[in-house]
């Protein structure tokens, strides 16, 4: 090879680590959060909803972390705010409890206009998936179809939400191994417990004596994600019908997800109701002042 071969090799080598590794150049929010973000977490996002004010201020600063430090792309499909603010919340949830935590291994997330096949592909035979975390050549990208994101949050009581489902994943992959078993959150004593456990549910699965979703049943990797989705889309339930799989995702996470009032769906929000940012006042006199000017 010659020199000015190696020095193209070089560079392009270059660009693609760099675009891959976001982090030395990590992006802290300096800016108040926009009120109509704030208005659309509120119509769209339950987990929002149940946070105090308090919490509610640091789910904002890490959904603003996480548009600013994370690329979203539209593939034949456009990119709305709603959509932006889906995805990072999505992110954002099952790693609430850990302020400092980074997807190390995300860089940008794709977003198709429909089911896709492996061949991501949007047309044609055996469109049948909804969401995958990239490996390969697609290392550090995830793509979600944009009605299965839609529909995790639309959608309270199927125990099911695609992108928190992929970020899972990644939670998951970030100890350096995709294995069911997140070693980074799940202390040394809990793991034969919690794969003793994944053994058992998978069987029960099998038996069709599981209100779990089957694909849960396809491996331990598969499983950890699906009872994770269940675990903050329906957590009550979980409670009551799994206990000891409830409070062993309970000390993964860090979160008393049966403690929170989940029925706090999709919030109306009329010029007079309290405004959702929780400082008291009025809707019309703070956050959607803009709205009544």
């Amino acid at each position: 090879m010659n020199t000015f071969a190696a020095i193209v090799a070089l560079f392009i080598f270059g660009w693609i680590l760099k675009s891959k590794q976001p982090f030395n150049r990590w992006k802290k929010p300096n800016q108040k959060f926009p009120p109509n973000w704030r208005i659309i977490l509120a119509k769209e996002v339950a987990f929002y909803n149940t946070l105090s004010k308090e919490e509610k201020e640091r789910f904002e600063f890490k959904v603003q972390e996480f548009l600013l430090n994370y690329r979203i792309t539209g593939i034949q499909t456009e990119i709305t705010i709603v959509d932006k603010l889906l995805i990072a919340s999505s992110g954002v949830i099952p790693i609430f409890q850990f302020p400092k935590w980074r997807y190390h291994n995300l860089y940008e997330v794709l977003i198709y206009p429909a089911r896709f096949n492996e061949n991501f592909e949007t047309k044609g035979s055996n469109r049948n998936i909804l969401g995958m975390v990239g490996t390969g050549y697609m290392e550090g990208k995830m793509i979600l179809s944009k009605p299965a994101l839609h529909h995790g949050f639309d959608n309270d009581s199927d125990k099911k939400n695609v992108a928190i489902h992929e970020f899972i994943h990644l939670i998951d992959k970030a100890d350096g191994e995709i294995d069911g078993i997140p070693k980074l959150l799940l202390e040394q004593p809990y793991v034969l417990p919690w794969l003793d456990l994944i053994k058992e549910k998978i069987d029960d699965i099998y038996e069709k004596e599981s209100d779990i979703n089957p694909y849960g049943g396809t491996s331990k990797i598969e499983f950890f994600a699906v009872a994770s989705e269940y675990f903050f889309e329906r957590p009550k339930l979980l409670a009551k019908k799994h206990p000891k799989l409830y409070n062993i995702l309970e000390e993964i996470f860090d979160q008393d997800m049966d403690e929170r009032d989940l029925n706090k769906t999709k919030m109306e929000i009329g010029r007079n109701d309290p405004c959702p940012c929780g400082n008291g006042k009025k809707f019309k006199r703070c956050c959607g002042k803009n709205h009544y000017i």
